[in-house]
C-alpha cells in the first residue's frame, strides 16, 4: 500500500464522482456524533463511525467492485420495525440475501467474542442475520434518503 495519507479528503478522492454527491450527507449525519477512523484493506479505504456508550462501529465506508458501500451495523434495528419495513424492494432483497448469524442459531458455532447478529421481521419473516453483512448498501441517489434514516434511528438507540 505505501505511504497513503489517512485522510478523509483522499478517500473522497478514491470515491467514484457518481457517488460523492451523498457521502457528505451521510458523513455530516455521523461526524456530529460520531469518531471517525480511517484504515485502509485491501479494496481501498474503510471509514469507520464509533460512537455510544459501548464504542462500537455504527456504520462503514468500504469499497467493493460494484462502488461505494454503506455497512450499518443496526445494533438495535428491533427497535426501529417499521424503518426496516418501509426500505424499498430493492434493499429488503439486498438484505434477504446476507448470511445467516451463525451464533444466533447456535452459540457454539461462532467466535465466542461475536457480539451476535441481528434480529428483525422482514416481509413477515423473521431474520437472524450477521451483524456484518445484515445491512450494507450501495450508496446512490435512491438509497441515501434510506440510508439517513436508518443511520438516525441507530444514533438515536444508541445516545439514549
Amino acid at each position: 500500500m505505501g505511504n497513503v495519507e489517512l485522510s478523509f479528503e483522499n478517500f473522497l478522492l478514491d470515491v467514484p464522482p457518481t457517488q460523492r454527491p451523498f457521502v457528505d450527507p451521510i458523513h455530516a449525519l455521523l461526524v456530529n456524533q460520531c469518531t471517525v477512523k480511517l484504515q485502509m484493506a485491501k479494496s481501498g479505504y474503510v471509514v469507520s463511525y464509533v460512537c455510544g456508550k459501548n464504542k462500537r462501529v455504527v456504520a462503514n465506508f468500504i469499497f467493493r467492485k460494484q462502488g461505494l458501500l454503506l455497512r450499518i451495523y443496526g445494533d438495535h434495528c428491533d427497535q426501529y420495525q417499521p424503518l426496516i419495513d418501509g426500505l424499498p424492494d430493492a434493499m429488503k432483497a439486498e438484505i434477504e440475501k446476507t448470511a445467516v448469524c451463525r451464533r444466533l442459531l447456535d452459540p457454539t458455532r461462532c467466535n465466542a467474542r461475536c457480539p451476535m447478529g441481528n434480529r428483525f421481521t422482514l416481509r413477515g419473516t423473521e431474520h437472524k442475520k450477521c451483524r456484518y453483512t445484515s445491512f450494507v448498501f450501495l450508496v446512490d441517489g435512491d438509497t441515501t434518503p434510506h440510508l439517513l434514516a436508518f443511520l438516525g434511528k441507530e444514533l438515536e438507540t444508541r445516545t439514549a
